[in-house]
């Protein structure tokens, strides 16, 4: 058998993507409460007062709040044995810092985490998937404060030990190189919860690329990340030493767009910055060597890294490394060269691949190349996919069919390259694919940008029962899973 014997298979989802149910059952505001929607043209908006004019893809979302037991249902019915799902901070303490939680919210997910018990499927939780308390970031100019380490830290204290028996597999922080994309002030806002304050006080939508940043404070804001992650590591080894807590990274892997020695002298940069500092803080527990010298090539003043976060970062490695992999990018110091986007990246055109109805260029083969690379880069670390996916228009038909082999090519093509990787020795444990059931994209924030095996009715302009109903990729899929992955 090419994949190991009890690998992992199964879907994942975000909190602020399924959930709805904005500020139900005491719940505060989160972050992605005030984004507005886009599409491939227009892009999304962030509006920091609520409009009650506006359309908030996130407050209603798919409704999974109120869908969670059929949702999850048909997540077993295709036979899954794993389903990453994030808790949403604001569900807990609905400010971030309240001196008791919310016990509705920690209500809630037990009742979720019991229906996958029920199903025989083991949740994977990511803590913090994009879903910082806006009070977070108002109050406390999110991780740019120190503070919001032990608010953290807390919040996972609560869920460790109110979980501890239910959860075993944890990620800390979605994507955490977000904040390394060079993306503005997107990464600040999703992944670090800070904004400068003109920004904050804004009245009308913002356009997520116009956000401010600031690098200094951008890199501070990671660094406390880091040690926030690190002390949760120790405290749920503390709590349960059974858990496995792991990291999660958007690895977008780089190729040079020509044999150009100073393309490929870029193409290592941009890696190490935005692949691999991440990982090796959170896998080696240190900061690699090259690090605070290009952050001082750039202007970053360093030392907010104290001798105490050192060993914190160094007693506090991540038990495994999981990862985001949807395209690939090319390199290149050329003048004009064409170029693409996707998933929070921006990069050159590779003539070879082609690219999704956004823009996003289709690599099969870099998956194995990323796992492989992995591998040799962290040897005998566990590896896991934990988002792979194609977002695509789908047609409903006349008798409710939906015939999506435009997914299934996508997934199959994908699956292939990891069981060669497997087959080369790479210690991959699980895949979760992006978005098993439709939701909100995060990207442009539609329904419209499909990814599920499971269809909901749900559209852009607020309209559909939320009615669910499977695709033809869904039967597809139920016998990769049961075949462990030898029936593609």
């Amino acid at each position: 058998m090419s994949f190991p014997k009890g690998f992992l298979w199964g879907g994942a989802v975000a909190a602020n993507q399924c959930e709805g149910a904005y500020l139900e059952d005491g719940k505060g505001l989160s972050v992605p409460d005030m984004l507005l929607g886009g599409d491939v043209n227009t892009p999304r908006t962030f509006l920091p007062v609520t409009d009650p004019n506006a359309f908030y893809p996130s407050h209603e979302a798919i409704d999974f709040y109120h869908h969670y037991k059929e949702d999850i249902a048909l997540f077993a019915e295709m036979g899954w044995n794993v389903f990453r799902l994030s808790i949403n901070w604001g569900r807990i303490y609905p400010n971030g810092d309240d001196a008791e939680p919310n016990e509705a919210g920690l209500a809630f997910y037990d009742s979720v985490f019991d229906e996958c018990k029920k199903h025989n499927i083991e949740p994977l939780v990511t803590i913090c998937h994009y879903e910082i308390p806006w009070a977070i970031v108002t109050k406390y100019g999110g991780f740019s404060n120190r503070a919001v380490i032990d608010l953290f830290v807390k919040y996972c204290e609560t869920i460790f030990r109110r979980y501890k028996d239910k959860v075993k597999y944890w990620l800390t922080f979605n994507e955490i190189n977000i904040a390394c994309m060079g993306e503005g002030g997107i990464g600040n806002l999703y992944g670090l919860g800070i904004m400068e304050e003109e920004d904050i006080n804004a009245t009308e939508p913002i356009k997520l690329s116009d956000l401010k940043s600031n690098r200094q404070r951008t890199f501070e804001a990671l660094h406390n990340e880091f040690v926030a992650s690190a002390k949760a590591v120790i405290l749920g080894h503390e709590i349960n030493p059974d858990f496995m807590i792991g990291n999660m990274i958007c690895h977008i892997t780089v190729y040079p767009l020509t044999p150009d020695p100073k393309d490929v002298l870029a193409c290592t940069v941009e890696d190490n910055m935005k692949n691999n500092l991440c990982g090796d803080v959170q896998v080696r527990g240190a900061y690699p060597i090259w690090a605070k010298k290009y952050l001082a090539e750039k202007g970053v003043d360093t030392s907010y890294m104290t001798e105490e976060d050192a060993e914190i970062l160094k007693k506090g490695t991540v038990d495994f490394y999981t990862f985001s992999y949807y395209m690939s990018n090319c390199v290149t110091t050329h003048a004009n060269a064409e170029t693409t986007q996707g998933n929070m990246s921006h990069g050159g055109k590779n003539p070879y691949l082609k690219a999704s109805d956004w823009g996003w260029q289709i690599d099969p083969d870099g998956l194995e190349y990323t796992l492989e690379f992995l591998a040799d880069r962290y040897p005998g670390v566990p590896l896991m996919v934990v988002e792979n996916g194609f977002g695509a228009f789908d047609k409903v038909e006349e008798d409710g069919s939906i015939h999506d082999d435009y997914r299934i090519s996508y997934f199959k093509s994908h699956i292939e390259s990891m069981k060669k990787a497997c087959e080369n020795g790479v210690p991959l444990i699980g895949y979760t694919t992006w978005g098993p059931i439709d939701l909100v994209s995060a990207g442009t924030g539609q329904y419209a940008k499909r990814y599920g095996f499971i269809y909901v009715d749900r559209h852009d302009d607020g309209t559909g029962d939320f009615s669910r109903s499977r695709k033809d990729s869904f039967f597809w899929y139920k016998k990769v899973c049961e075949s462990n992955g030898e029936v593609l």
